[in-house]
């Protein structure tokens, strides 16, 4: 069973997908129950994943899957190639966790067409479960372009007033640059194949070894970083998310904060960092200057914000901020730092947007003056609600400071000083959005008569967050759970690309410290 893990828990929910075409259309009770059922059983799928020490002792890929997909001579070659290291394990495992969580949420939130939304749902899951674990650039690509799919009619279908706008918005915007990293694939593909190197697919790993003209690297580098920095999202190009998050339902912000937005800076760690080492120094002033920006500004348009749910959406553009300054750090501090924050914002951000959904079940409104005092009538909800708070924050103890820190540390230890000094502002400005907000909507007196009826979470709410809130606190006080396995992939990367760049380093000297991990 083990030679097939990866196909098995990536398209057991597409087969989940299939098996309920054929359930009643208003039976909502058996489609939710039989979704739920379909995701806790993929999540059992991926835990040999989480339990296996061999990503402690190895920091290459296991679980290996490959076949022979489509070959037409030396013109086109195409592999199903699957994989798992330490730096794409707990990003599987985030997506397998946090699925179930999200369809919990749908029960009192979904109540048309149940049918159709449970199915897209399914589908999501193997789109992303198959990005994260594919070694062959072109069917990351299918999966990558399929993901699309799903997301945007969740959003055009249940989303809100402005649904069809926002989810042309998001369609676009990914779409446009996904179509220049396919041009930069090809492109890669046929200098290699011009130039006598004998290339069996797209394998992420031969195209590793390819060495590419500085100028090409320029150019394929601008492709693809162009396209992950739209869905990471990259100051300017954020502009699709606060729309997405606000008329999304709420288990697609939870899947778009926790998952989708991880895509983009996952692809910057496997594919845009380690396949153009060489031009990677040019842009990393640039991309670290973006980074910084993004935190301000995210943080600062947070404040500004009347509607709790653009308030955390705005608060996704900074804290992913923090995780591309440690990536750009360039050392294991660093490198470390915005892999476990990735999980982090996952567990934390995808918290907060299902508390905000169940704060709108009740009230059917956003709106922070339309609250206060809700902590006197929802006692559970105010503490969780708290919990989930300091952890966006990053508060020593919970899983938020640990990611945070280290990206700042590895930021400040690099060559990027000045710009780990900037972003420190975050942290304070994080802090005062945060709590100013918590204070408005749960503390003070209840002066709103339709807040004096509402009821504390449910069973099945507290049922929701007690996973996330495990989480916050693992992390937080022992996240060498996570580093143990990561570790040994992101040394191994490091060390690739110092070799890769070796050659270049008289002439480019900064390479030389960014890709220093003493």
């Amino acid at each position: 069973m083990a030679d097939y893990l990866l196909s098995l828990m990536t398209f057991f929910p597409l087969l989940g997908m299939l098996l309920i075409l054929f359930l009643p259309r208003d039976n909502d009770g058996l489609l939710k129950g039989f979704t739920l059922v379909v995701t806790l059983i993929t999540f059992v799928i991926s835990l040999p994943l989480a339990f296996d020490n061999v990503f402690v002792t190895s920091g290459g890929m296991h679980y290996r899957e490959f076949h022979e997909w489509i070959n037409i001579g030396n013109f086109f070659q195409m592999n199903y190639n699957l994989g798992v290291d330490g730096i794409s394990l707990w990003l599987v495992m985030l997506t397998t966790f946090i699925m179930p969580i999200a369809v919990l949420s749908t029960w009192n939130a979904v109540e048309k067409n149940t049918k159709g939304f449970m199915a897209l749902m399914l589908l999501l899951e193997t789109a992303m479960l198959g990005a994260f674990i594919s070694l062959d650039l072109f069917l990351f690509y299918i999966f990558w372009e399929l993901m699309l799919i799903p997301m945007y009619f969740l959003i055009g279908i249940w989303g809100g007033k402005n649904r069809i706008y926002a989810a042309v918005k998001f369609f676009i915007y990914t779409a446009v640059g996904s179509l220049l990293m396919l041009v930069a694939i090809i492109f890669i593909y046929y200098y290699a194949v011009q130039s006598g190197v004998p290339m069996n697919g797209f394998g992420i790993e031969e195209f590793y070894k390819l060495n590419l003209p500085y100028q090409a690297q320029f150019w394929l580098f601008m492709a693809f970083a162009f396209s992950f920095a739209i869905k990471v999202p990259m100051f300017p190009l954020h502009t699709w998310l606060p729309d997405a998050h606000t008329e999304a339902p709420t288990a697609g912000s939870v899947i778009l904060a926790a998952v989708l937005l991880k895509m983009g800076t996952y692809g910057y760690v496997r594919f845009a960092m380690p396949l153009f080492p060489d031009a990677l120094p040019t842009f990393i002033p640039f991309l670290s200057t973006l980074s910084v920006i993004g935190i301000i500004y995210g943080s600062l348009v947070a404040m500004m914000q009347e509607d709790v749910k653009k308030l955390v959406a705005y608060s996704s553009v900074a804290h992913l901020g923090f995780v591309m300054l440690g990536i750009f750090a360039m050392n294991m501090q660093g490198l470390a730092g915005g892999m476990i924050q990735m999980v982090n914002h996952g567990i934390s951000t995808g918290a907060l947007f299902l508390i905000v959904g169940f704060i709108y079940e009740r009230r059917h409104t956003r709106l922070i003056s339309e609250f206060g005092g809700l902590a006197h009538k929802m006692p559970i909800f105010a503490t969780i609600f708290m919990i989930m708070t300091f952890s966006s924050i990053g508060l020593p103890g919970t899983n938020g400071f640990v990611g945070e820190f280290l990206a700042l540390m590895g930021a400040f230890e690099s060559s990027l000083r000045w710009y780990a000094v900037v972003a420190t502002s975050g942290v304070i400005f994080a802090a005062v959005y945060m709590l100013w907000m918590y204070q408005r909507v749960m503390l003070g007196k209840v002066t709103n008569p339709a807040n004096e009826k509402l009821k504390d979470l449910s069973a099945r709410e507290i049922v929701i967050m007690l996973p996330l809130l495990l989480f916050v606190f693992w992390i937080g006080l022992y996240p060498n759970t996570f580093f143990e396995k990561m570790n040994p992939a992101l040394e191994q990367m490091l060390g690739q690309m110092k070799n890769r760049v070796a050659v270049v380093e008289m002439q480019q000297p900064v390479v030389a410290n960014l890709l220093d991990t003493e």
